[in-house]
């Protein structure tokens, strides 16, 4: 493997970890075990799964893999604070448009060559690139792989699944 395929396949690697990390947290659990807040007064992990497959569901098209899946989920999950809302997906709904989200962006990291993660990614123009090329899909990836290990550190404060 050549020192460019090894990166990108290294940040690809560090972003499934991260993702089979948050599936044991989310996936599985029943509605009422998502109703219960991380730690008392914070987000409940229902609010914390919905907030990650919006944001992983807004990658699509910053990657230019294709448009959104699910842009209602922004405002439930990233415009609003949690519990400020009582409609909120069940856990056998989350994990649908979870595994859609990630199955839509596999396929798009799967299709990538070295070359395509150094290109930009589409919330800059052609002049912003040029005067950072360090803000380049890689750097999205890398990013939202952090967010992701976050807030599933932040979920080890709660019981795990059974």
């Amino acid at each position: 493997m050549l020192p460019d395929q090894s990166l990108a396949a290294t940040a690809v690697h560090a972003w499934t970890l991260n993702l089979a990390r948050a599936e044991k947290v989310f996936l599985g659990r029943s509605d009422e075990a998502l109703r219960e807040p991380i730690a008392p007064g914070k987000n409940r992990l229902v609010y914390l799964f919905g907030h990650l497959i919006a944001v992983h569901d807004g990658m699509l098209p910053l990657l230019g893999i294709g448009p959104r899946q699910h842009p209602e989920l922004d405002a439930l999950f990233l415009t609003e604070a949690d519990r400020n809302t009582t409609a909120l997906p069940s856990a056998t709904e989350l994990t649908a448009l979870w595994r859609d989200v990630h199955g839509e962006l596999k396929a798009g990291f799967d299709s990538f060559s070295p070359a395509d993660w150094t290109a930009r990614h589409t919330a800059m123009t052609d002049d912003e690139f040029a005067a950072n090329p360090l803000r380049n899909r890689l750097a999205v990836l890398l990013n939202r792989t952090a967010h992701m290990a976050y807030h599933v550190g932040q979920c080890a404060l709660v019981a795990p699944s059974e």
